[in-house]
C-alpha cells in the first residue's frame, strides 16, 4: 500500500464559523464546500499550508462528534512555521487559548500548543536547530527526570 496523500478531517459544532476562524487564524483557504439541506454543512475543504483539512458539522445520527461532545481532544495537529512568535499573534488574536505558552524546547524549536473556540489543539513550532539523536537523547532524558537542562 502506498499513501499518495493525507487529510486532516475534522467535526465541530459550526463547520462555517471554524472556516472563517482558520482562515482568520492561520491563513486557511476554503477550496469546496457542500452544503446539506437544513444549512448542515458534509464538507469543508481548507488548505493550510502543504495540509489539507476537511471540516464537518457534527452529526450526532452518525455518531460523529466535535471535541466538546468529549470533554476536549486527545491529541494536537502541529503547524511548523517560519515565525512562530507571528504565528503565535495572529490565533490568539483570532480567539485561540493558550494550552502551552510559546518557549524555546529541548529538541531544537520553539513552539507552543493552542485550542481553537471549537475544540482543536493545534501546534505552532518553528525550527532553531538540528540536534544529534544521542544529544535528543541526554536533554529528553534530562528534562522528564528533574534535572533539567545543562
Amino acid at each position: 500500500m502506498t499513501i499518495s496523500s493525507h487529510t486532516l478531517h475534522l467535526t465541530v459544532a459550526g463547520a462555517d464559523a471554524a472556516s472563517r476562524w482558520y482562515a482568520a487564524a492561520f491563513g486557511a483557504i476554503e477550496l469546496a464546500r457542500i452544503q446539506l439541506p437544513g444549512d448542515k454543512l458534509i464538507h469543508v475543504q481548507l488548505q493550510i499550508g502543504d495540509l489539507r483539512v476537511t471540516l464537518a458539522d457534527e452529526f450526532p445520527e452518525l455518531e460523529s462528534f466535535g471535541p466538546a461532545h468529549f470533554g476536549g481532544t486527545y491529541g494536537a495537529t502541529y503547524l511548523h512555521v517560519d515565525d512562530v512568535d507571528a504565528a503565535w499573534e495572529r490565533a490568539i488574536s483570532a480567539g485561540a487559548e493558550t494550552v502551552r505558552p510559546v518557549a524555546d524546547a529541548f529538541w531544537g524549536e520553539r513552539e507552543g500548543q493552542l485550542r481553537d473556540p471549537f475544540g482543536h489543539r493545534w501546534g505552532l513550532t518553528e525550527h532553531l536547530l538540528d540536534i544529534a539523536l544521542d544529544e535528543l537523547q541526554r536533554r529528553a532524558t534530562a528534562a522528564f527526570s528533574g534535572e533539567g537542562l545543562h
